[in-house]
């Protein structure tokens, strides 16, 4: 069971492909744009609905007989509500604790007695269950996990132990880690500590002691619902036979109210603008830079994609301006940039950097804005694009190997409310960026989004001062 950010395009293609750089964009709402005569859909998945509302996505895969089972729910952290931040994370937890047809920590010893693996994650997004097993187990595992779905017992007795594990999963990941309890400020810093973006996935503190058995059924019964979830399964199986199959467990779950996201708009400004830390526990400082940005769910689809192609232009690894102008000169160990257009709701756009032990934060920062500015006033180049658009297409080929790559990026897509296409197509999106686009996308980012810097740096170091 893990805490983690969405299993994006970008993220699984870059884990996949392995490749130096690589920042995978992600498609639009609406239909493909005109493909090339090379284009296909890169998974080829069918999709239906049951009558109860229930999603259905399969990815065919004969190769091996192996299958890779995900259900997905449309409601992560970012549905957590105020005061009870780690609720979605929490109940996560709580879904092993048996169901009426399978007792308390048995699933998990079935699918391994199976010779499978199970797991689940929570994202801001998204909650998600997995297993991947030998392809006549299918029907067992789905039977499993459509008990649970159709209602897990959520044991009194415990909710106070799994509180005990969740606290102790805070404290080892982040609380005893001085870069993630920057990261989890500098987070809080862009977006307020009680927003829904500024959040901890896995929750506030004070808030995970606050969490009752209540305030978990409450989440389940308002969010576990039919349709809002989608099932994606991969792997060994023909379409007549996982309609069968999905029919059999899933099509009983009635139907019932969904209640929606329902996400605020941004501040018009960061809580704090610049966040300066210093640590005994660290050894070298750490900069981190971040606009608030549109996605594919908020603000402009188009300048969403757009991004997509700047971040790797621009951090995208060797190459890109940032390690040309900061790695190759001598000034950082290393520097990139990160954007995941594929969200729900503001998005963030941000910069990283790690200078030399020689070189003082306040030089590197003042190396970053001047690259910035001018890449504000010049724009990049056909070049760039051209070359970013090749290598982060070029990516996704090489994710279609791996069989949790498909039911990782549909059901991730889908439950965040974008089409099949976006997964299926987006190369096609991404080839259709054109210059003026990727500029204006980068200029409103840099030079009007509300933004915060930040500072981790070890006891003793001067801090940077910025720009007045």
């Amino acid at each position: 069971m893990r805490v983690m950010p969405s299993m994006t395009r970008r993220i699984a293609i870059a884990t996949a492909a392995a490749l130096p750089a690589t920042l995978v964009a992600p498609a639009l709402h609406a239909s493909p744009p005109a493909a090339s005569p090379g284009d296909r859909p890169l998974f080829g998945a069918s999709a239906w609905t049951l009558p109860n509302g229930l999603r259905v996505v399969l990815a065919e895969s004969r190769r091996v007989p192996v299958v890779a089972h995900y259900l997905f729910y449309a409601a992560g952290a970012g549905e957590d509500a105020p005061g009870k931040s780690g609720t979605a994370h929490f109940l996560e937890h709580m879904m092993f604790k048996g169901s009426s047809k399978v007792a308390p920590g048995a699933f998990s010893l079935v699918v391994a007695r199976e010779g499978g693996q199970d797991n689940a994650f929570t994202s801001r997004d998204v909650t998600a269950y997995h297993q991947t097993v030998e392809a006549s187990r299918l029907p067992l595992v789905m039977g499993m996990e459509a008990d649970r779905f159709a209602g897990p017992l959520l044991p009194p007795e415990t909710i106070e132990p799994e509180r005990s594990v969740i606290l102790e999963e805070r404290r080892q990941r982040t609380d005893s880690n001085p870069r993630a309890r920057f990261y989890e400020a500098f987070e809080a810093a862009l977006f307020g500590p009680e927003s829904w973006r500024g959040r901890p996935i896995i929750g506030w503190e004070s808030d995970i002691r606050a969490i009752e058995r209540d305030d978990l059924q409450t989440f389940y019964s308002r969010r576990y619902a039919p349709g809002n979830a989608v099932l994606v399964v991969a792997g060994d199986v023909t379409e007549a036979r996982l309609r069968a199959l999905v029919e059999e467990h899933y099509g009983s779950i009635p139907a019932r109210p969904v209640t929606l996201r329902d996400r605020a708009a941004p501040a018009v400004a960061p809580t704090e603008a610049r966040l300066i830390r210093h640590d005994p526990n660290v050894r070298e400082a750490s900069f981190l830079r971040s606009a608030m940005a549109p996605t594919l769910t908020w603000g402009s689809p188009q300048a969403a994609w757009a991004l997509e192609a700047v971040a790797h232009l621009l951090g995208g690894g060797q190459g890109s301006r940032m390690h040309r102008a900061l790695v190759e000169t001598g000034l950082a160990t290393s520097a990139g940039a990160g954007f995941d257009s594929e969200a729900v709701g503001v998005g963030a756009f941000m910069l990283s950097a790690t200078p030399r032990p020689d070189v003082a934060p306040e030089r590197l920062e003042v190396a970053i804005d001047a690259l910035i500015d001018r890449l504000i006033q010049e724009g990049p180049s056909e070049a760039e694009l051209a070359r970013s658009t090749r290598q982060m297409t070029a990516g996704a080929l090489l994710a279609l190997d791996g069989l949790g790559a498909a039911p990782r990026l549909l059901g991730s897509a889908l439950a965040c409310g974008l089409s099949l296409e976006t997964v299926e197509y987006w190369p096609a999106h991404l080839r259709a960026v054109t210059l003026a686009q990727a500029t204006a996308a980068l200029r409103g980012v840099f030079a009007g989004a509300p933004t915060t810097t930040g500072w981790l740096l070890p006891e003793g170091v001067p801090a940077p001062r910025g720009r007045a």
